[in-house]
């Protein structure tokens, strides 16, 4: 998981969607009282695959978007810039190949979070991707 990861911060950085965010993309969880809008990643599932000759990963990525913004044109535009970035993406993953990075679901909800200034309404764009890789 660790190349992953770092594979991804890589792709990550530089790109519109990395720079529309702030710069703020955390890995499993945002520190307390982080600024919106932020995101975050972490590992849903990891399932090894084996052939008689070939070893995969099949690997489910969480992105979670949040945004306090009044209104859904924030949100929107970062899961636009999310999807640009990583659909059918290519990644350079230390040890292993990437055979494909496939969003399989994304979800858009309402929920309550409680901040230094009160508990404030907050989007929340869940989106899931699979990973299948190829073991060097």
């Amino acid at each position: 998981m660790k190349n992953l990861a770092t594979a991804l911060y890589s792709k990550l950085s530089g790109s519109d969607f990395f720079s529309n965010i702030g710069g703020r993309v955390y890995k499993d969880d945002a520190p307390d009282g982080t600024d919106y809008p932020y995101a975050v990643f972490m590992l849903i599932s990891d399932v090894p695959e084996y052939t008689f000759s070939e070893q995969y990963e099949s690997v489910q990525i969480q992105f979670s978007i949040f945004s306090n913004a009044s209104g859904s044109t924030e949100i929107e535009d970062l899961y636009t810039n999310l999807k640009s970035l990583y659909d059918e993406c290519s990644l350079s993953i230390t040890s292993s190949a990437l055979i494909w990075m496939r969003r399989q679901n994304a979800t858009l909800m309402m929920e309550e979070h409680t901040t230094p200034s009160g508990i404030q309404r907050v989007r929340h764009y869940a989106v899931d991707y699979e990973i299948y890789t190829s073991l060097d």
